[in-house]
């Protein structure tokens, strides 16, 4: 009708998603659509699955109930890689970078295997060569190009680490604890980066952080996980006001 506005398109569907193990639930009965160009962030206690759930949506491990949907594909039963090629990326909470390999050469190794071509990372890709430049000024790391990952801060690390995702151009970038180890000096820097990627080039975003006061300067929603569960699911302003998941965080308000 004239005047209405379409709904947006869901990129992610989680319907009842479970993951079981000998015996012992670890997530269960999740369920929960993640829509084009917004940002989810999650939330809770240590050891409340928000984890283990990033680890079911990117492959890692597999659900034991329910259905994973990316794209209105169900992508249940596919391989980590085969989920990379449909546009889901992921960063983990400990750095997976080589120490002895240079900035450029990183972001240059994954732009090779996500077009295709040589994986001889000490030539020259010119194919590649203005992807990776562009990136690099991206994330603020081109006066970096040479350091090795082992010379960098933290902060520089998790930017190399937006880099490295950002080469292959995901449609979902699933996010966890990317502040995990970052001086309190290079935070705003980092928060501002994934900031831009969000509003400025409308990537749809799933992050895991404990940085509260981060969070609530990002999220346009906030999923709260407890023992395994999801818990809450509403906007920022509604999740901290709400007493059963102030409870949740040992009754310290949020």
């Amino acid at each position: 009708m004239p005047g209405t506005t379409a709904a947006p398109a869901a990129v992610l569907g989680l319907d009842r998603v479970g993951w079981s193990v000998g015996g012992a639930t670890i997530l269960s009965d999740v369920s929960l659509e993640v829509y084009e160009g917004e940002f989810l962030a999650f939330i809770g206690p240590n050891g409340a699955g928000k984890t283990s759930l990033f680890n079911l949506i990117s492959g890692l491990v597999p659900a034991t109930a329910g259905r994973v949907v990316l794209d209105g594909t169900d992508i249940t039963g596919e391989a980590p890689y085969a989920r990379a090629r449909r546009g889901l990326g992921r960063t983990f909470q400990t750095s997976s970078l080589w120490p002895a390999m240079s900035v450029a050469e990183h972001v240059r190794l994954a732009a090779q295997a996500a077009v295709g071509g040589s994986y001889r990372i000490w030539r020259r890709a010119p194919r590649h060569q203005d992807k990776v430049d562009d990136v690099l000024a991206r994330t603020g790391l081109t006066h970096r190009v040479d350091a090795l990952a082992q010379a960098l801060s933290h902060g520089e690390k998790r930017k190399l680490e937006l880099a490295v995702l950002l080469v292959a151009e995901p449609r979902l970038m699933l996010l966890d604890e990317p502040m995990a180890g970052v001086s309190a000096e290079e935070v705003p820097a980092l928060t501002e980066l994934i900031r831009t990627l969000h509003r400025e080039e409308g990537r749809t975003v799933l992050m895991v952080e404990h940085h509260m006061d981060v969070l609530l300067g990002l999220a346009d929603r906030l999923a709260v996980m407890h023992h395994g569960s999801l818990l809450a699911l509403d906007s920022p302003e509604a999740v901290t006001a709400d007493a059963t998941v102030q409870q949740a965080y040992l009754g310290e308000a949020l």
